[in-house]
């Protein structure tokens, strides 16, 4: 009877549109109320397992670090060093999009973060140049979903803290994907700007990309400084993180003087406001899934999965979690899929014998492409109001882009070595 009253409860509020947080907390109270357990649960499951999640901590601290680079104008010199990097190529400004959004994702780990910050100057560009309003923002929603595959990643701190796989390894593995991604759209570029005759890129001199390289050298020392420090043993992942915020807070603050004390105070306030949601969403989670952990729902998804033949080979059981999670982006966002789903999956996962990091690598993977996809899509909103474009153009555009990201996501789940090459080279034994 628990069971049913915690599931009813829960699809309720989803269904009445309060905040995913809300409706894990309250659900999971029913169930411990109609089952006739102590309410103490509630405090040993959210209270003392957050308090000794330490890898969290790398949260808040990516949060602002990519408020810091959006506010502190590094965006432009992002964008300007990209321009220098592709040349006279057909779709010129399609491309720099993507690989700005390449370098970007190595700064932030959001995806909104890039969208919000860099996407606003790739649009008007763009669009200044010739191209059309849907293009420019289709091209922007798909180039921003590199951001939390390549490292640091804010959904990948989220898995390393469910499944225990490490952190660093997840960062690695990031990288090829991340690439494979980039290619992909780019070469999407290239074939529409051919079809569609966009402008080509312009020719650089040596000259001009020594100096644009200059300007932003900087900027592009905060990825070095924070996947060299982790690779090189000097500090953890979590300690990376708090060391390219202060890294971000002085090249804006003091080297490029680009943020005031006014600015910097907002910053902390939308800083502490986004880790607020985490921080109650998170212990939710805990209690939510403590009630699947009893109810050995797992063990019920992976006796499913038998019945229903998948369980053939891993191969079948990536193709079906690829669909699940796929469909739940299309209406709910990431981090409470991760804090759902992934709890219940996990057993499923090693009994299918799937490597942990590889399947990280999909999941964020798919995950960032779900927030491309209507009807919760929050970058074809978000791209739509910055530009002015109707949101319904921008949807009927992004569907190929939507295609060639999922082509690049079967590259990535039936190709492991695309993610787990480098993390064995750094010594990783899965």
């Amino acid at each position: 009877m628990g069971v049913i009253v915690w599931l009813i409860a829960f699809v309720a509020f989803f269904a009445m549109g309060y905040p995913v947080a809300f409706g894990m907390f309250i659900s999971s109270t029913f169930y411990l109320l109609i089952s006739g357990l102590d309410l103490s649960i509630l405090m040993d499951e959210m209270v003392i397992k957050f308090e000794n999640m330490f890898v969290l901590l790398a949260v808040p601290l990516f949060i602002f670090t990519a408020k810091v680079m959006n506010a502190g104008k590094i965006t432009d010199r992002v964008f300007d060093f990209a321009k220098t990097i592709i040349g006279p190529l057909k779709g010129g400004l399609g491309h720099v999009n993507i690989v700005a959004s390449i370098i970007f994702a190595g700064m932030t780990g959001s995806e909104i973060a890039d969208v919000a910050g860099i996407g606003a100057i790739e649009i008007k560009a763009m669009k200044d140049a010739g191209y059309d309003g849907p293009f420019s923002c289709a091209v922007t929603c798909a180039s921003a979903t590199i951001g939390p595959i390549i490292p640091p990643s804010i959904p990948m701190v989220l898995y390393s803290m469910l499944s225990g796989a490490s952190l660093g390894y997840l960062f690695l593995g990031g990288f090829i994907p991340g690439l494979i991604l980039g290619g992909v759209l780019m070469i999407l570029v290239y074939i529409l700007s051919v079809k569609r005759n966009y402008p080509s890129g312009e020719k650089v001199s040596f000259r001009d990309f020594i100096r644009s390289f200059g300007k932003s050298f900087f900027a592009l020392m905060a990825p070095v400084i924070l996947l060299g420090g982790i690779y090189g043993g000097i500090f953890t992942a979590t300690e990376a993180a708090g060391i390219v915020s202060v890294y971000a807070l002085i090249l804006c603050l003091i080297v490029y003087r680009t943020i005031g004390l006014k600015a910097l105070y907002k910053i902390l306030v939308d800083t502490a406001v986004t880790t607020g949601y985490v921080s109650i969403l998170v212990p939710a989670s805990f209690i939510f899934g403590y009630v699947v952990a009893r109810e050995e729902i797992p063990a019920v998804v992976t006796s499913t999965f038998i019945n229903l033949g998948l369980m053939a080979n891993k191969w079948t059981v990536l193709l079906a979690l690829n669909g699940l999670f796929l469909i739940l982006g299309c209406f709910i966002s990431v981090s409470p899929i991760l804090l759902i789903i992934v709890p219940i999956v996990l057993p499923l996962v090693e009994a299918a014998g799937i490597d942990l990091v590889h399947f990280g690598v999909v999941a964020v993977f798919n995950l960032m492409i779900a927030l491309d996809t209507p009807p919760y899509g929050p970058t074809l909103f978000i791209t739509s109001a910055m530009s002015k474009t109707p949101l319904p153009d921008v949807m009927k555009e992004m569907l190929i882009f939507i295609a060639f990201e999922i082509i690049a996501l079967m590259i990535v789940t039936f190709i492991p070595e695309t993610v787990l090459w480098l993390p064995r080279l750094a010594g990783y034994q899965g």
